[in-house]
């Protein structure tokens, strides 16, 4: 089964990232659009100077959960985030992480 809340497609990313509508913080940078599917979708993106391919998944699988603990508590809203690592997030501590993560979508929100 699909999971259709996921960005994957390249297009997808750039079309994001190119409206230039963004909130950011020492540990990540949070790229945000506005969509007419009615659910919300993310993207998580990782750059290869944060690390070799383990540590980049090991990232990303920590956003992933940082993520599901959000849904959790946000509103149904129709946007898509991209979200980008940035090498602070490295020396952070996961809880410290997000609590950084937490702070961006409560202003991303207003």
């Amino acid at each position: 089964m699909k999971n259709k809340k996921i960005i994957k497609k390249n297009f997808e990313f750039q079309e994001i990232i190119s409206k230039q509508e963004f909130h950011r913080n020492s540990a990540f940078v949070i790229y945000y659009s506005k969509n007419d599917k009615g659910y919300f979708r993310y993207g998580i993106s990782v750059g290869k100077k944060l690390g070799n391919a383990v540590t980049r998944n090991k990232i990303k699988r920590q956003i992933r959960m940082m993520i599901q603990d959000q849904i959790k508590i946000l509103p149904e809203f129709s946007y898509d985030i991209v979200i980008i690592a940035r090498n602070r997030m490295m020396q952070n501590s996961f809880d410290q992480n997000q609590k950084e993560l937490n702070k961006l979508v409560v202003r991303f929100l207003k």
